[in-house]
């Protein structure tokens, strides 16, 4: 399974590389208020309005250093009634792949209940890296309706 690394402050992490559509630049993103602090902003992405969380913030609550290497993973999400949806992540030291099989990530033995998507770990010459399974992610984002739903506020706002 191929898999795209990155960092939160010195921590490694990695997600599946399958629901990665592209790494983009940094760009400036609109604040949007009353949602949840690891909620970086919104930005015009191929003409959708797409929601972006910030990675570092929402697993370690300090934001994302403005770096060259800090990107926006972009991902894509099938939601049943809407169709592919896109969910922006920013991460530091976005640079490179790994390819280990799905085995090779192994329980932590640790089950942190306001970090369902926190997953199995595997030690690498890098060091100990930790898998985000996007799946979880796209569940919890769904939840705060940032992605489209019956109730999602992404419609509102391009209404508006």
């Amino acid at each position: 399974m191929l898999m795209l690394l990155f960092y939160v402050g010195k921590d490694l992490y990695a997600i599946e590389s399958s629901r990665v559509v592209e790494v983009i630049p940094r760009v400036a993103l609109r604040k949007v208020h009353h949602v949840p602090e690891y909620v970086a902003g919104l930005f015009n992405y191929r003409s959708k309005i797409v929601p972006v969380i910030d990675l570092c913030h929402l697993i370690r609550g300090t934001s994302s250093r403005f770096c060259l290497s800090t990107r926006i993973i972009m991902v894509s999400y099938p939601h049943q009634d809407y169709g592919q949806q896109y969910l922006g992540l920013v991460a530091e030291r976005i640079t490179e792949t790994l390819n280990k099989p799905e085995t090779a990530f192994v329980d932590s033995g640790i089950r942190v209940k306001e970090a369902p998507y926190l997953g199995g770990i595997l030690m690498d010459e890098k060091g100990i890296i930790q898998r985000i399974h996007l799946e979880q992610l796209f569940t919890d984002v769904q939840n705060t309706y940032l992605l489209t739903g019956g109730e999602g506020f992404i419609n509102e706002l391009s209404r508006n």
